[in-house]
């Protein structure tokens, strides 16, 4: 006799395995009510790529409220107690609705265009050679840790405008940030954010004076233009390099260690990639869905609405499992299993609708290097451990470790 379905993301059963939970969710209670989270989670891919596309779900209330009523909000939820993490980060593109995201995602096409993120080629290139030259004949590393991890702070640090020997604090000040969010965060954790935010705003001051004074082909300077033009504001500025930082910094590192287990745990597909390389850049979408690296974000509902004979009243909180749409068999032929030539393959790892990621072409781009570089240079690595970790939690996924040997 099958067990009633109970979901219990914060335990080490589900961090081995949420695709067995997802699949049991989406036969069983496809909007389940999540009481811990006074939230309904949405598990296919339907009522997801649906719902998230309706303007009457939403990431924040702020856009359609007064000052006075958004300080109250703010007060009983103990903002005060984190003011820069507030200022900055809990207010921004990522979490902003209405005339202020619609302004700022304007500006973030602008820099993260293909062209932009093609021309960081070949400084990637260099990167992740010169990552493999460190390793290369040690015959041993944990992927994550020694090959992957260290990479994309640099490229971003490039992107944005850091000084090249300022560059590995990125990893982390932006590991420091991101553990906030995590749903059941410890005091020290909260302290440590909001102490990383505070000297990563002041950093970030002084060198926008720097480039103020001496402007270069970089983000931060182009930021800088455009808050001169009224485009942003200082507090918007530094929220921006922040999200930016934040955004392609860990879940780059993830979805690289979840991407290499499944090539490793799948001999046939790692030998047709290493074999025919003109696979990367499937294969790296496959990556992104079949183990996606951010595996749930939630909205708001903004006015009274029925769905599906339902009625979710003003302020509803909606959980949208996008790792769960990923693996819907409506949507993906054999959906749990791992194909790099899988085409076509809209899954949902960037998002959907206007919370699309902006950084989805350099989150791409690094990865098709860093795999077509170390499956050409290290052609025999392999699984040096039986059963790799995963951290746990739902905001991201990510294993702890992933040794590996050749």
């Amino acid at each position: 006799m099958q067990k009633e379905f109970s979901f219990q993301p914060f335990t080490s059963e589900f961090s081995r395995d949420p695709y067995a939970v997802y699949s049991r969710m989406r036969d069983e209670h496809p909007i389940y009510y999540y009481k811990e989270w006074d939230a309904y989670l949405l598990s296919t891919y339907e009522d997801i790529a649906t719902l998230v596309n309706d303007p009457r779900l939403v990431r924040t209330f702020d856009h359609v409220m007064t000052r006075e009523e958004v300080k109250a909000r703010r007060e009983v939820e103990n903002w005060q107690s984190t003011p820069n993490v507030s200022r900055y980060i809990r207010v921004s593109m990522l979490d902003g609705e209405g005339e202020m995201h619609d302004r700022l995602r304007k500006l973030g096409f602008r820099l993260f265009t293909p062209v932009r993120v093609h021309a960081l080629r070949d400084f990637v290139q260099r990167q992740v050679n010169t990552q493999i030259d460190t390793i290369i004949d040690k015959g041993a590393m944990d992927f994550i840790e020694d090959f992957v991890a260290p990479i994309p702070g640099f490229i971003i640090g490039k992107l944005l405008g850091v000084p090249e020997d300022e560059r590995a604090q990125l990893r982390l000040l932006s590991e420091n940030i991101v553990q906030f969010f995590e749903p059941e965060r410890s005091a020290a954790q909260i302290k440590l954010a909001e102490d990383t935010c505070t000297e990563f705003a002041e950093y970030l001051v002084k060198l926008a004076e720097k480039r103020r004074l001496k402007p270069e082909d970089d983000l931060i300077s182009e930021l800088i233009t455009a808050k001169t033009d009224g485009k942003l504001s200082e507090d918007e500025f530094i929220s921006t390099c922040m999200l930016i930082l934040m955004a392609g910094h860990g879940s780059t590192i993830d979805v690289s260690g979840n991407g290499m287990l499944a090539l490793l745990t799948h001999p046939e597909q790692m030998h047709k990639l290493s074999t025919e390389p003109v696979l990367i850049q499937t294969a790296v979408q496959e990556m992104f869905r079949y183990d996606p690296p951010l595996p749930y974000f939630h909205r708001f509902v903004l006015e009274d609405m029925e769905y599906k004979g339902n009625l979710y009243t003003k302020g509803t909180k909606i959980g949208v499992l996008y790792a769960s749409a990923n693996r819907d068999p409506d949507q993906f032929p054999n959906p749990d299993v791992f194909d790099v030539t899988r085409e076509p393959n809209r899954h949902l790892a960037f998002g959907i609708g206007a919370h699309f990621c902006l950084g989805n072409h350099l989150a791409r781009l690094n990865m098709d290097i860093m795999f077509t570089s170390i499956l050409k240079r290290i052609p025999g690595i392999r699984l040096a451990t039986e059963k790799p970790e995963f951290r746990i939690g739902i905001t991201s996924r990510g294993l702890k470790a992933l040794p590996v040997s050749w």
